[in-house]
């Protein structure tokens, strides 16, 4: 059964962003760019929070290491948003589909997805390891619920960093401080919030996790431009 639940988690966690990529990203080269581009910040955000250990006397706090390190990608996030502002007019000029420029939402959205997929892979791809044999977890130690909460965490994640992209540069575009300060302080929170899988509450963790995301799917929808009546013309593909 290791192989199946690997695939089974896999396809879990990252089947919706590759659908998320080939549909929307993978056809224009540009596109591709700022998602490299972003994984690449989210990269060098997790390299300046690996500085936590250092402080001898605060390594055992690994809340403080959370807190520290959503701190350090919302500083990247920022960074590139200034980037992606300071660069659209030669994005412009290279671009061959103007829309990756002319709205700006979808530089927040590219830049999103390239932030989540990244953070997801490094979040899973050593519980995916694992997983793929030769055995797996629940029959005298530990839940057999790790493995399926782990990637549906890793799902929400994604997602959330997408719509928490959106959110970010639209905040900064408008000086909507409310919503910047709703990025930071619900990624703070989703992040605190599965400290709880230490005592196996995973059925907690995952409730939250996906009720703040649905929360910030809307959210992102309507600073998007996005109304009930789009929405239903998405739904009925009008």
């Amino acid at each position: 059964m290791t192989l199946p639940e690997f695939f089974g988690c896999t396809f879990i966690a990252f089947g919706l962003p590759f659908a998320l990529f080939v549909f929307t990203i993978a056809n224009d080269p540009v596109r591709i760019i700022i998602l490299i581009a972003a994984a690449f910040f989210w990269l060098l955000s997790l390299l300046i929070s690996s500085l936590w250990y250092a402080l001898i006397p605060l390594k055992e706090f690994l809340a403080f290491g959370v807190v520290f390190s959503v701190l350090c990608q919302e500083g990247f996030r920022y960074i590139i948003y200034r980037i992606l502002r300071s660069t659209e007019q030669g994005l412009h000029a290279v671009a061959e589909d103007t829309r990756v420029t002319d709205n700006k939402h979808i530089l927040a959205y590219v830049s999103g997805l390239g932030f989540g997929i990244i953070s997801g892979m490094f979040a899973l791809v050593n519980v995916l390891a694992d997983m793929s044999g030769p055995g797996t977890m629940g029959l005298k130690s530990g839940s057999e619920l790790f493995f399926v909460t782990s990637a549906a965490q890793a799902l929400s994640i994604i997602l959330l960093h997408t719509f928490w992209s959106v959110i970010f540069f639209n905040a900064f575009d408008t000086n909507n401080y409310i919503h910047s300060g709703y990025v930071v302080g619900s990624h703070l929170f989703v992040s605190l919030i599965t400290l709880l899988n230490v005592n196996e509450l995973y059925t907690t963790t995952l409730l939250i996790n996906y009720i703040v995301t649905i929360f910030t799917g809307v959210l992102a929808f309507r600073v998007a431009g996005g109304t009930s009546r789009s929405f239903k013309k998405f739904i009925t593909c009008q």
